[in-house]
């Protein structure tokens, strides 16, 4: 059943009236995850801001975006701050963005858990908590009261995870979410944005241009190029038989850095 649909999506930039999204449409049923991919630039991420409704002054949108049939586009903003968090939750590229600065980090979470729960400080607090463990956050007060410059970005990463366990959202947007971290933090990231998908069943639009992950997360890929949709399908069929030239340029581009990597160390390519 589909959960969320997006029908003639049209973004573009009202200074130079240049199009930067063009006439997309695509949808996310229930439990299902799907991937955007394609390189930098080329409307991944302004797609799900348009979703969330998150654009820059300048940047404007046209088309329909329901979610479980309500159209998005006809509310009012403090009525898509309503659904910010508890209905469309995203975990976003840059963690330190998601938080604001002057503040500690549990001032956030308390704020976005007092918008949409009914919990009384003590309830937040050991949900909170139980949260955090569940995404391997230990000292859960002593980081509450740290302010985001004093948190790693997989760190940060893992607090919007733990925030998106508590608002158990219908749809999990997650841009980019390993691209600023290291190697280790990014297996743990989306370890848990995989765990959250099982204990939930929440649906997610996942963005990378990372086609590894793509792989192991996406039930359907969506490929992205100038602000087009150039190919979609199940992922195994787009992986296996590509149908657009493009398509097939970024799954070479990834074979060839791997076995790249592997002549500089030695073994089997696993692409």
């Amino acid at each position: 059943m589909s959960l969320l649909k997006v029908e003639q999506l049209h973004v573009f930039d009202c200074e130079t009236n240049k199009p930067i999204i063009h006439n997309s449409s695509f949808q996310v049923n229930e439990g299902e995850c799907v991937a955007l991919v394609g390189e930098s630039g080329s409307g991944k991420s302004m797609t799900c801001k348009s979703i969330m409704r998150l654009h820059k002054k300048g940047i404007k949108q046209s088309g329909h975006i329901l979610l479980k049939g309500e159209e998005l586009c006809e509310l009012s903003e403090r009525q898509m701050r309503s659904k910010r968090g508890k209905e469309l939750c995203m975990v976003m590229q840059n963690g330190m963005s998601a938080f604001n600065p002057s503040n500690p980090v549990g001032k956030h979470l308390v704020s976005t858990l007092k918008q949409h729960k009914d919990w009384s400080y003590g309830q937040m607090e050991k949900k909170i908590a139980d949260a955090m463990k569940r995404v391997r956050l230990q000292n859960s007060i002593d980081i509450m009261n740290k302010y985001p410059h004093q948190l790693s970005g997989g760190m940060l990463q893992r607090l919007m995870i733990a925030l998106a366990l508590l608002l158990e959202p219908d749809v999990l947007i997650a841009d980019e979410p390993t691209t600023a971290l290291d190697t280790i933090s990014q297996f743990d990231v989306i370890e848990q944005l995989m765990n959250l998908r099982e204990n939930t069943g929440l649906s997610m639009i996942f963005i990378s241009h990372d086609l590894g992950i793509v792989k192991k997360l996406a039930d359907q890929v969506i490929v992205m190029k100038d602000g087009y949709i150039v190919e979609r399908g199940a992922a195994q069929n787009v992986f296996l038989k590509p149908q657009h030239a493009y398509t097939e340029y970024l799954i070479s581009t990834k074979r060839t850095l791997c076995e790249h990597f592997q002549k500089m160390i030695g073994g089997a390519v696993h692409a």
